[in-house]
């Protein structure tokens, strides 16, 4: 295990074997590194503390035991992506559920329900099917119709791990399987990047739990990602909430009127302008006027975006896992050190917030 979390982390570093045995300290030889990551030698504790911060990554994420693979990471990878991102969007998740099932052991909880049941398939015969699926999850999810407040908040609620990190430019997210070592099952997990505005990153999240739901098409004519975007923007905003908020067979639309909805939603303009034709709100050409016209520079720049703290932008962070680190900290089944290290935060910064302000 050891030498498969070293390799992968120095493929995320991208260096070699003997670059890397040139940056630590205390210094190793390019042959210790390779024995390292084949696992016929192990390093001293002085080394592994430095291999750890030579490549920025945890000695818990080395050694860690909790994470055997991850499986489906792979599946929707994208095209142009090199190696070495592929490895850090590895490296990262793996360190990150490292932390996150060792909390979950400390404070022995139970696994989550499995939150889909008979609603995952791998045939899609029609977008109306599709779209009837969403408002399904919606039903054995008892959310209404109304907009959702939180899509991280909803996914933690329903046993669903996410992480947010600072993944390279073309992974705007990804869900797969954290699979354990031992007896565990295996563990569901959505990733975003923080460096997504609010509205792409309430669609990605809704576009990864689409890809929990819908494993494959099995229709040439539907390909998966337009399958899961289509589901992601069903379930966002539902046909039905979205007729009675701006009226059926519009002929246009003001500027204003499509900033309200947006808003209303937590989706991107050019989002909405897609559910507005796909519910038959607006004409197809019109849409298509608008892709063409006024609406052609959003794909690159959201007119009137959500901010990190007004809105929906104020509660679209995970908060699960720092919640659990808390939790056991008050229950005194960790230490303070231990508690730092897991949150990213200073000694100094963990022991204030246990105290409380002082006079």
């Amino acid at each position: 295990m050891f030498g498969q979390r070293l390799r992968l982390a120095r493929k995320k570093a991208g260096l070699s074997m003997r670059e890397l045995a040139g940056r630590v300290s205390p210094k190793v030889s390019a042959q210790a590194i390779s024995k390292y990551e084949s696992g016929k030698m192990m390093p001293s504790s002085s080394v592994l503390v430095g291999l750890g911060k030579t490549l920025d990554v945890s000695v818990d994420f080395l050694m860690g035991g909790q994470v055997e693979a991850l499986r489906g990471i792979e599946f929707r990878k994208h095209s142009g992506t090199s190696a070495r991102d592929r490895a850090k969007v590895e490296a990262i998740v793996t360190e990150a559920m490292e932390a996150y099932l060792a909390v979950e052991d400390i404070l022995e909880l139970e696994p989550a329900p499995d939150p889909f049941g008979d609603l995952v398939t791998d045939s899609v015969g029609n977008f109306e099917i599709i779209e009837s699926m969403a408002n399904r999850l919606r039903e054995r999810w008892k959310l209404g119709n109304d907009p959702v407040a939180s899509m991280t908040g909803l996914l933690e609620d329903k046993g669903i791990r996410v992480i947010e990190a600072n993944l390279p430019e073309r992974f705007d997210g990804l869900a797969c399987d954290v699979l354990c070592h031992g007896k565990k099952a295996k563990t569901a997990v959505v990733v975003v990047s923080s460096g997504t505005g609010v509205e792409r990153k309430r669609f990605n999240l809704a576009h990864e739990l689409a890809h929990r739901i819908i494993q494959n098409t099995g229709n040439p004519e539907i390909r998966l990602e337009k399958a899961v975007d289509r589901f992601a923007g069903a379930f966002l905003v539902p046909g039905g909430h979205l007729a009675a908020e701006a009226g059926l067979h519009r002929q246009g639309m003001t500027y204003r009127e499509l900033m309200r909805l947006k808003r209303l939603y937590g989706v991107s303009a050019t989002a909405l302008l897609m559910r507005l034709g796909q519910v038959g709100i607006l004409p197809r050409s019109s849409i298509s006027y608008a892709f063409r016209s006024y609406a052609r520079a959003w794909r690159r720049e959201e007119p009137e975006p959500i901010r990190e703290n007004e809105g929906f932008g104020a509660f679209e962070r995970p908060r699960r896992f720092e919640r659990l680190v808390w939790r056991a900290l008050g229950e005194q089944l960790i230490m303070p050190v231990r508690a730092a290290e897991l949150l990213g935060r200073t000694l100094a910064s963990v022991e204030r917030e246990i105290r409380g302000p002082r006079d």
